[in-house]
């Protein structure tokens, strides 16, 4: 089984995130590849059991322009029964917190994809505890995978 993590991140928060859950896929048995949005293309995608994708939101509950283009782009995609899930970093000051993991999570439905977990969100900077929460949402995407 192969997966591949798809991120965008700003301040490095997402960046983390992508590398934690990487990781639990790691432990799992899983090989895993983490990219930056600019570094790959969604055909890319097709390649992989497993695709996860995360972003931070940007303003008031919009994707942010480095990841606009990949969005827009997978839109040409057939992801039917292929295994997803999505994360992300957020501010909770704003009314939309995370807002662009749900977004993610709607555009791999609208392709036909099966989201086999509820969309991580971190509030700005992983902590402990949220770092253990990206390990074990890497684990669980794994299960999921696997079954």
């Amino acid at each position: 089984m192969n997966c591949i993590i798809v991120y965008t991140s700003m301040t490095g928060n997402t960046e983390e995130m992508a590398m934690k859950i990487s990781q639990g896929l790691y432990e799992s048995n899983i090989h895993v590849v983490v990219k930056d949005s600019f570094l790959t293309s969604p055909e890319e995608l097709l390649n992989y059991d497993g695709i996860i994708l995360g972003s931070y939101t940007w303003n008031d509950g919009d994707l942010p322009d480095e990841f606009i283009d990949f969005y827009e782009e997978m839109c040409k995609l057939d992801l039917s029964g292929k295994k997803t899930a999505t994360f992300g970093s957020g501010d909770s000051t704003y009314t939309d917190f995370c807002r662009a993991v749900d977004i993610l999570k709607e555009r791999f439905q609208e392709l036909g994809a099966v989201n086999i977990l509820p969309g991580l969100k971190i509030e700005d900077t992983p902590l402990d505890v949220e770092i253990d929460q990206c390990r074990e949402f890497g684990k669980k995407f794994a299960e999921g995978l696997m079954n």
